[in-house]
């Protein structure tokens, strides 16, 4: 009560976690690599991250006192554990890794904590399929198709019993015999043997048999029903805490929180969601879009006009694109719609589910902005990668040159220079396969003149030398490099580009603002 009353009157949250391990494939450097793009970030942690545990959750609320100008904070703690809460729960298995406990252990986490006193959970899934097993339990025993703990002395027929157990199970029907004929209570004529299994502190069981009458078995088999139904809430435990953070609407804040919130959503929630549209060219969207969890449009050819089918492709035939364009628009806008609650099986074009992709144009390999804006800002920065370490920045504003150089001198893990200076250490290197960083003087901090003579380059094309199928999305030939920049730059602020993939010219803007280099 004290966590969902902290909650409720919270102004923001903010959470951490403490995992059992981190990866479980590549080296940590290679899973958090600071060339992915989000979607490969997401990628790798799903894939070699979610079979760790995360196995204490850190929530500190804050709400602010304008009486007293500060914020009251209250701090919770919690060990988490999956432990089983009987044999029909989910038996979860998961993975450690050394460095990480070692880690913790050295600063002095209490693992007894978690394995002994650890707050179970169970994700929605796993609730909706323990409780749909306990209900199909509860109809069968009505329906008396399944073994009821009430048993009449003469409804079971005699059983193999393996010859090492014959001594004790007749000593076992020689104490049962004797609630028939040994009993100080005297019991109405119709009455019968509740046997129920009891469970120890230790995980210790037994099973105990009652002799009862039937208004007694009737009241022991609701005292069942009810504990086995607390025992369920008590197994959903730690995710009902989850589910209050989620439907108070509160802020939420963290520190690099990716892992942290990917972990909450798998282990508390719901199971992490796929990439579904990974591959956005034309012929490979429709054919995803066939696939669960879309489902195909209907659709009719109104008379008089070109009929297309689908099974052969006329790619590239200007209505036969935007016919398919606009089924992957439905099947993309329907899937939304399944979300609802209800779920709709149809939303209309101008549904308010619609309204975030409005006047948004998509960019294509254009990875730092992925779409323009038409009726709102744009990222005023660009960024041009170069190979894995190096890329050109291009700024909007010519002091904003001169801020980030003046911050960069007190940097230990980075390099920036003017693009101007840039161009004349690769004057004096002739070889252009050699870094950028190899050009650099000593200092590396050598101050240029921020004019419209010095416009930026600014592209992602193919690597050169890269194997087929790898996309250098974040590098530039070094020769477009010299073609581009290397000569007089035309007045208006533009400067001509040439694209390897034979997409021709195009011309970048930079409104007379030096972009400059930036290396780790």
């Amino acid at each position: 009560i004290a966590v969902y009353s902290a909650i409720d009157e919270a102004d923001f949250l903010a959470i951490d976690g403490e995992f059992s391990g981190i990866s479980d494939g590549p080296n940590v450097s290679a899973l958090t690599n600071g060339m992915d793009t989000p979607e490969e970030r997401y990628a790798k942690l799903k894939k070699h991250s979610m079979d760790f545990l995360l196995f204490q959750f850190g929530l500190c609320t804050f709400k602010y006192d304008t009486e007293a100008s500060k914020y009251i904070i209250k701090c919770f703690n919690f060990y988490i554990f999956p432990k089983p809460f009987n044999r029909a729960s989910p038996d979860i298995k998961f993975i450690c890794q050394s460095s990480s406990i070692d880690f913790l252990a050295s600063q002095g986490f209490d693992f007894n904590k978690v394995f002994r006193h650890g707050i179970p959970y169970l994700n929605q899934e796993e609730e909706g399929r323990v409780r749909e097993q306990a209900e199909e339990r509860r109809n069968q025993q009505a329906n008396g198709a399944a073994t009821p703990s009430y048993i009449s002395p003469s409804s079971k027929g005699p059983a193999h019993v393996p010859e090492e157990h014959k001594d004790f199970i007749s000593r076992v029907i020689e104490k049962v015999d004797g609630l028939f004929t040994n009993s100080e209570k005297t019991y109405p004529t119709f009455f019968g043997l509740h046997v129920e299994t009891i469970e120890t502190e230790k995980k210790e069981r037994y099973i105990q048999i009652s002799k009862v009458d039937d208004d007694e078995r009737k009241r022991r088999e609701q005292q069942k029903l009810e504990k086995e139904q607390e025992e369920l809430n008590d197994a959903v435990g730690f995710s009902r805490v989850i589910h209050a953070i989620s439907k108070s609407g509160k802020l939420v804040v963290g520190h690099n929180m990716l892992l942290d919130v990917m972990h909450t959503i798998h282990q508390f929630y719901c199971p992490l969601p796929q990439d579904l549209i990974p591959i956005t060219s034309l012929a490979e969207l429709e054919r995803r879009l066939k696939l669960a969890p879309f489902k195909s449009p209907k659709v009719e050819t109104a008379e008089g006009f070109p009929r297309y089918d689908t099974a052969q492709e006329q790619l590239h035939e200007a209505g036969y694109d935007a016919y398919i364009t606009g089924l992957c628009f439905i099947s993309m806008a329907n899937y939304l719609g399944s979300f609802l609650t209800p779920p709709k099986a149809h939303i209309s074009p101008r549904s308010k589910l619609m309204e975030p992709f409005f006047n948004k144009l998509f960019l294509m390999r254009i990875i730092d902005i992925p779409y323009l804006n038409m009726t709102g800002p744009d990222c005023n920065i660009q960024v041009s990668w170069i190979d894995d370490t190096s890329a050109f920045v291009s700024l909007s504003q010519t002091d904003q040159v001169q801020i980030a150089m003046n911050t960069s001198r007190y940097a230990e893990s980075y390099r920036i220079q003017t693009y101007a200076e840039y161009m004349k250490g690769r004057r004096q290197n002739k070889d252009v396969n050699s870094q950028p960083d190899q050009s650099w003087g000593e200092e590396g901090w050598v101050k240029s003149p921020t004019t419209a003579g010095t416009t930026g380059y600014g592209y992602k094309g193919y690597r050169p030398g890269a194997p087929m199928g790898t996309l250098g999305k974040r590098s530039i030939s070094p020769n477009q490099a010299d073609q581009g920049a290397g000569e007089a730059q035309a007045t208006d602020g533009w400067n001509q580009s040439s694209h390897p993939d034979g997409m021709g010219n195009k011309k970048l803007k930079t409104d007379g603002v030096p972009p400059f280099l930036y290396s780790t």
